[in-house]
């Protein structure tokens, strides 16, 4: 993950201050940039950001999963 301001950085600076969040990772697809990813973390979220996408990958699937095969 690079390091410093990406294109989508002051959005994503916008998001973390109107949440008073300690992080946020932002994805955009087809942006006004076109697409991107932001994330402003602390130290330690940085740290489990791989931990915490691969979390979030896997709650998606089995909420596909559900979805598709209670519907």
């Amino acid at each position: 993950m690079p390091m410093g301001a990406g294109k989508y950085d002051d959005a994503t600076t916008l998001v973390r201050q109107l949440t008073s969040a300690k992080g946020v990772i932002l994805i955009v697809f087809g942006g006004v940039h076109g697409d991107g990813f932001s994330a402003q973390a602390n130290m330690e979220t940085t740290l489990a950001l791989p931990d915490i996408l691969e979390r979030v990958a896997k709650d998606m699937r089995e909420n596909m999963r559900q979805e598709f095969t209670d519907g």
